[in-house]
């Protein structure tokens, strides 16, 4: 999905490289996600039962909002 691949590029340009080791971890399991599943998470119309995956998503959808809201 072109759309998961635009957003997940720029929060791994910008932040991976910042993520714990567990981060890490968690952030290869979401993207083990189908890309529908995936989706939803990404857009906030589920949340995940892991914390650090539910911390990850948040981060990660930042870089959804325009600069300044």
């Amino acid at each position: 999905m072109k759309e998961l691949d635009v957003l997940l590029e720029r929060f791994v340009r910008s932040d991976y490289d910042a993520l714990t080791e567990s981060q890490h971890a968690e952030f290869v399991n979401l993207l083990n996600h189908e890309d529908p599943d995936l989706w939803v998470l990404m857009m906030g119309r589920a949340e995940p039962d892991n914390p650090v995956q539910a911390e990850l998503l948040a981060r990660i959808r930042e870089f959804q909002r325009p600069p300044g809201t």
